[in-house]
């Protein structure tokens, strides 16, 4: 495919909508004292970083934050047995359970230990499979600040062929199952995945989230690119999935990195807690 170059190619940050709803939170906040329980058992920095932020944004809204740090040998027993007793705790509104995790500990296996009801990061098989089947259900926060950041910038969706690079099930899976509810035409693309730039091209709507920096270099002209991958840099920055450089003049939108999808995926985790502690959950 020959691509044409675009005169510019929209910057969709997710600044202002975080901002929005970060005051809708501090509003419906008021009166509840919601309480978020983050649930730690790694020493790996960036996780400790992005946990702060989670906090910080979390005291700017209202909303009490907990870290329960099990520290990186924790054993998959403890980490189960925390999990049920916050499910079980009254004062604790919603629940996120933090990865990396130690050697031997299955995420999927332990987040179902979350009550869904306090699964505000969608994490639960319970949830999940209510994704799925287009049953109420907290939809994993960064999957759901993709599909915000498209509703904002009002990207439409029936129709369309969309692409998503990816198949976790923190973002690539529910991502396609919210993309279908919006009925667009889907294509899931993974690492075993034949020429993998074709695909790409031929996208109205990309999704990008694999964590390998700059991998994908090729567009449709004019689509729009969503790029949730975060790679630490060696001066200390951030680049995406996504090679900007390659791709801007190309596609018609592109989330940065840093200030697109992050910013919007930790409002609406601290959104889901205010609608768990409210009782509008999920």
């Amino acid at each position: 495919m020959t691509s044409q170059l675009l005169s510019t190619t929209e910057v969709l940050s997710g600044a202002a909508l975080a901002g929005e709803i970060r005051a809708e939170v501090t509003a419906a906040a008021a009166g509840l004292a919601p309480h978020l329980a983050v649930v730690v058992a790694t020493a790996d920095e960036s996780t400790a970083w992005y946990v702060r932020s989670i906090k910080g944004a979390a005291g700017k809204t209202g909303i009490r934050c907990s870290v329960v740090d099990l520290g990186p040998d924790a054993t998959p027993e403890r980490i189960r047995a925390t999990l049920a007793e916050l499910s079980a705790d009254r004062e604790v509104d919603g629940i996120m359970l933090q990865t990396p995790l130690p050697d031997g500990a299955d995420f999927g296996e332990l987040a179902g230990a979350i009550s869904p009801a306090k699964d505000v990061d969608g994490a639960n098989p319970v949830s999940l499979g209510r994704l799925a089947a287009g049953r109420p259900a907290f939809a994993p926060a960064t999957a759901a600040a993709v599909m915000a950041l498209l509703d904002h910038y009002e990207i439409p969706l029936a129709g369309r062929r969309a692409v998503v690079v990816g198949r976790s099930t923190v973002v690539g899976k529910p991502v396609a199952q919210l993309l279908l509810h919006r009925d667009a035409t889907v294509t899931v693309c993974h690492r075993h995945t034949k020429d993998l730039a074709a695909h790409t091209a031929e996208a109205e709507v990309l999704v990008v989230a694999v964590g390998r920096p700059e991998m994908i270099g090729e567009v449709r002209p004019g689509a729009t690119v969503i790029d949730v991958g975060t790679t630490a840099t060696a001066d200390g920055g951030l680049v995406g999935d996504v090679n900007a450089a390659a791709v801007t003049g190309v596609a018609g939108a592109l989330t940065p990195v840093p200030g697109g999808v992050g910013p919007v995926t930790t409002a609406l985790l601290l959104s889901h807690t205010v609608r768990s502690a409210a009782g509008r959950a999920p």
